[in-house]
């Protein structure tokens, strides 16, 4: 007990503490890229946002590549780890991740620039070059949790001397909300009393919840990766708007005066909750066993506190400092239902139709989740 009292703390590869930093950096830029998008347009393409997105690819494609060449050329022993690239080249798989991932992003940015030339401004947040970007932010976040994996896994045994097990459930919880802005069209507020609002969260949030739930050696793992997605869109609809902010590019149809923010974040902590605590009693259940449980109780949980709490979203007492849900960006019409605060209606049949094909998805979504979360926790490398 008292060497593993005075054992050192554990350090925290550099390469790792970069990647993450790297992986802030495009949530955070691209939070404060779509809300400029909505708030000014877009007038250039070196947006102080831009500049935040690629400093974090930048970032993690030098930091990553230098890796590459420190252990392929400049180490005294060869390395017996990593993943090794034409022979030659070795790296932590989570690096190599890092890397295409800014390669990706540095191609996409003259895509981006001729795509906006030539076609103005976007109409959905996922375009050609976008979804490209895209990539490359997933392949920067997923490198990200894939090296604090690894590090878990090499501080096994002394898992409260080191911030690893911390540091999974962060960059869960960036791979978390970067999945929740991508599905932003389909989970706005106006669909909230529709199925394919659930359909959707059932496809995509189960996955990433239970995988961190899995990969992450706390005692409440999807609920600490819930829990960075919401404050991080909580900050940003607290944040933004204290800053002033005026449209650059028409149609111009609502009158703001300051930054736009994202919405509200969804009541996803209340099913990671209920994940955690599924996952830690049905230890000994088969995995699609425990997934039929996570996915169903998913959507269940989901609906119970986000069906009511949409009412409260549409109703003017949400349009405060707090909730911020009068963000509507300059090019909204005054008619539409996030406006007006109306829910898009759909018969009964098609909402008991879509909750069949949502408990379904959810459950499916969560053995991807499971075989994920397995997965990492093994990565050593």
């Amino acid at each position: 007990m008292t060497a593993l009292t005075d054992a050192p703390a554990q350090t925290l590869p550099r390469q790792l503490v970069a990647v993450v930093f790297a992986a802030t950096c495009v949530i955070v830029g691209l939070i404060w890229d779509i809300s400029w998008h909505m708030s000014i347009g877009r007038d250039t393409f070196w947006t102080p946002a831009h500049l935040v997105i690629y400093t974090g690819g930048a970032v993690a494609g030098l930091v990553s590549g230098y890796e590459v060449l420190r252990r392929s050329f400049w180490s005294a022993t060869p390395p017996t780890d990593g993943v090794t690239v034409w022979r030659v080249f070795n790296g932590p798989f989570g690096g190599w991740l890092a890397i295409w991932g800014a390669v990706a992003m540095l191609t996409s940015a003259p895509f981006d620039d001729w795509w906006h030339n030539a076609y103005g401004l976007d109409v959905k947040i996922i375009s050609p070059p976008h979804a490209l970007l895209a990539l490359g932010f997933i392949a920067i976040l997923s490198g990200a949790v894939a090296l604090a994996a690894a590090a878990q896994s090499r501080h096994a045994g002394t898992p409260e001397r080191s911030a690893a097990p911390w540091l999974v459930a962060y960059a869960s919880g960036l791979v978390l909300t970067i999945i929740a802005i991508f599905c932003t069209e389909f989970t706005d507020r106006p669909l909230m009393h529709r199925s394919l609002f659930y359909v959707v969260s059932a496809i995509a949030f189960p996955f990433a919840l239970v995988a961190a739930g899995r990969s992450t050696r706390l005692r409440y793992p999807a609920t600490a990766s819930a829990a960075v997605y919401t404050l991080i869109m909580c900050a940003q609809v607290w944040i933004l708007p204290a800053f002033a902010a005026t449209p650059r590019l028409g149609p111009i149809r609502q009158m703001i005066t300051h930054m736009v923010p994202l919405n509200f974040p969804l009541l996803l902590i209340v099913p990671a909750f209920v994940i955690d605590v599924v996952l830690q009693r049905t230890a000994s259940r088969s995995a699609w066993q425990r997934a039929a449980l996570v996915g169903t109780l998913f959507v269940v949980t989901l609906a119970l506190v986000q069906w009511p709490f949409a009412n409260f979203l549409m109703s003017d007492a949400s349009r405060t400092a707090l909730f911020r849900t009068d963000n509507f960006p300059y090019m909204m019409p005054a008619d539409w239902p996030v406006v007006t605060g109306t829910f898009h209606v759909e018969p009964l049949q098609g909402t008991v139709r879509g909750f069949g094909l949502a408990l379904v998805l959810g459950i499916l979504s969560a053995r991807l989740g499971l075989a994920r979360g397995e997965w990492l926790r093994t990565v050593q490398r």
